[in-house]
């Protein structure tokens, strides 16, 4: 079966599943867009000229409030809805032919999402868990495949989240009626600097507004101008101490009506936007409570596509898993040139960019097709090597970012117990684990966490074989990797953006499918060119 599915709202996708295999997941935000952009009409309309024939479904997420109308929509099922038969099927017409439309709810999307991309057989029972920015619910999905609610333990648990980055950020409108999108993956960083796990009282105060308000909305508390934390800035550290307290708090909440409501010995799948809380799915794996924990690397709203087509296939064949590769977005365009007389243009070989980066050069990587979801795996990266703080200082330089942000490593999968505790596979940088040596420090937070991606010659040849080199000659197959892209921008996939990037943010050079482009007026380069000679 052919399935064409698209996500038109905020981190928009269109998804294209055939025969059970996901052939390609392409976002919105990606080619240097703007983080979370909803699909605009380019994007659905480059999608549908890489089709090589009409699909038997066309498949739209459930959530576009464009269409949210008091009699509801005729196209778009709404945000939630878990009942199988709560769908919306017509006959269509696409491209001259007829064509089955399908449409199910934002909630099942996420929820088809996590459970057809698991490793886990259909048939097997789980536990689900959503936690974003509107639903914080557990679930329970049978043998059948039919969900049951167990309980919404707190709804808008990543608004609440984000919220109290705002609260202490001056420039931040305290009426603002929604948290920053961006905010969140700040304070999971600021988190980590916390030196306190007990609140003041007032901070008590703070909490039991913050998590049981029905609105979120800051100025709705009637103390907020003397709170605790109220525009101190993200710097000050009682409100980093803070930062820690308030995660666990939340953390803590979801954790006890798990232990009341769940029966321990099977498997968690997670879904949401705070599914990208490295800490908190490290968390779940640690209480003991489930058989395995698992996470796509799409549990946001970039997911949902996916999700949506997952559901469509299970509605028409029964089938809830599909076969996927996290590298399922498009190739790299190299349409264009770069300007004339800036670069040494090489082909390089794995050995000679492990010397490039042992050297201390910083350089944009790109390899095959990027990667989907928001974490830069390897294909669409900036490496360096992660021996010297220096080079975790300089990358957010690069990345024009606060300092306070860590910058993770890439690592072979054979060393990652060695270096970073980490016994199993991390292919998806959505796990923290505790550095064992001081001898990585670009790569390892202020607590002594690191956010780990695992790799091996199964999930990335070409990076593994850098990995690999780069170990011969260090010791060490560890690199940092942080994503190349543009502030508030998805991922560069073309020749142009990465020419000005290279230019506009210091990159000393980068490589492209084993090309190298190497600034020649780069401190970095010269040294080591003059080095090799």
């Amino acid at each position: 079966m052919d399935i064409f599915a698209y996500n038109p709202g905020h981190d928009g996708a269109v998804a294209h599943l055939r025969d059970g295999k996901l052939v390609s997941s392409i976002e919105a935000e990606k080619d240097s867009n703007y983080r979370y952009s909803p699909l605009a009409s380019s994007d659905m309309l480059d999608a549908i000229a890489r089709l090589d024939r009409v699909p038997e479904v066309i498949a739209a997420g459930g959530w576009w409030p464009r269409e949210a109308r008091p009699t509801g929509s005729t196209r778009h099922v709404g945000y939630r809805g878990l009942d199988r038969s709560d769908v919306i099927m017509l006959r269509s017409t696409f491209m001259a032919t007829d064509v089955d439309y399908f449409s199910s709810s934002h909630e099942r999307s996420h929820l088809l999402s996590a459970y057809g991309m698991s490793p886990a057989p259909q048939g097997e029972p789980c536990y689900a868990l959503i936690w974003e920015g509107e639903i914080g619910a557990f679930y329970e999905i049978d043998s059948d495949v039919n969900i049951k609610l167990l309980g919404n333990v707190m709804n808008q648990p990543g608004h609440r989240y984000a919220s109290i980055y705002g609260l202490a950020d001056p420039t931040f409108p305290k009426d603002a009626p929604f948290s920053r999108l961006s905010d969140a993956g700040k304070l999971m960083a600021l988190a980590s600097y916390s030196k306190r796990t007990d609140p003041t009282d007032a901070e008590e105060e703070l909490i039991r507004f913050l998590l049981g308000s029905i609105d979120v909305r800051l100025d709705k508390y009637d103390q907020l101008d003397s709170s605790p934390h109220y525009d101190v800035g993200v710097e000050d550290e009682e409100f980093r101490n803070f930062a820690g307290i308030y995660s666990d708090r939340i953390f803590d909440t979801f954790t006890r009506f798990a232990e009341a409501n769940l029966q321990r010995g099977l498997p968690l799948v997670i879904a949401g936007g705070c599914g990208l809380n490295c800490d908190w799915n490290a968390k779940w794996q640690a209480t003991g409570l489930f058989s395995d924990v698992f996470v796509p690397p799409v549990p946001n709203d970039s997911g949902s596509a996916i999700g949506t087509a997952i559901d469509a296939q299970f509605h028409f064949t029964g089938n809830a898993k599909i076969e996927w590769d996290v590298y399922a977005g498009l190739p790299f365009v190299n349409d264009g040139a770069v300007t004339d007389g800036r670069y040494d243009v090489l082909d390089v070989s794995a050995a000679d960019v492990a010397g490039m980066l042992s050297s201390g050069l910083i350089l944009g990587w790109v390899n095959g097709r990027y990667e989907i979801g928001p974490r830069a795996l390897g294909n669409r990266s900036i490496l360096a090597a992660p021996f010297d703080d220096a080079t975790r200082i300089r990358l957010n330089e690069i990345k024009q970012r606060e300092q306070f942000r860590p910058i993770a490593p890439v690592c072979l999968e054979d060393d990652a117990a060695r270096w970073f505790g980490m016994n199993r596979q991390s292919p998806f940088m959505l796990y923290t684990s505790q550095a064992t040596t001081d001898a990585l420090p670009a790569v390892t937070h202020v607590n002594g966490s690191a956010r780990l991606q695992t790799v091996s010659q199964s999930t990335n040849p070409a990076l593994c074989d850098l990995l690999t080199a780069f170990k011969a000659r260090t010791g060490f197959g560890v690199l940092c990797n942080t994503s190349l892209n543009f502030n508030g921008k998805g991922f560069i996939n073309n020749l142009v953006d990465l020419d000005t990037y290279a230019w506009d943010h210091g990159l000393d050079g980068f490589i492209v499918d084993g090309k190298a482009f190497l600034r020649r007026d780069s401190g970095p380069y010269i040294g080591f060119r003059e080095r090799a000679h």
